[in-house]
């Protein structure tokens, strides 16, 4: 078996060189998911001498079968719904908005996490 990159940095040290002609720009940012994405994005923003930042996603899981997922909110106020399921389940609003408020105490705590240290664009 094959193994392309022998860890995410170096899997970010070879996107980086494919993406080459984006380095020094100014209208360039390398947004990255957590956890498995930062690496990556780190070795890409590091080479191409751009900022780094971070763009959260916590699933809404369906109460009771949280793996299947209803939506999903994400930074910045994004929030999606998986209307097929909502319907098909019959999901009141006030389930998804509670699920959405525990998520998004979630999420604002990890963004305080991951940008507690300084070194992220805000």
């Amino acid at each position: 078996m094959m193994v392309p990159y022998s860890d995410r940095f170096d899997a970010g040290r070879q996107l980086a060189a494919a993406l080459s002609s984006y380095a020094h720009r100014a209208d360039v940012v390398v947004l990255a998911l957590p956890r498995g994405g930062v690496p990556v994005a780190f070795e890409v923003a590091r080479y191409l001498n751009v900022p780094l930042d971070i763009f959260l996603v916590r699933k809404l899981g369906v109460p009771g079968y949280e793996e299947l997922a209803m939506g999903a909110i994400a930074s910045g106020g994004v929030r999606v719904l998986n209307d097929e399921v909502v319907r098909q389940l019959q999901i009141p609003e006030e389930v998804i908005e509670g699920a959405a408020l525990e998520e998004q105490e979630e999420l604002e705590r990890r963004e305080a996490v991951y940008r507690a240290g300084g070194h992220l664009r805000t």
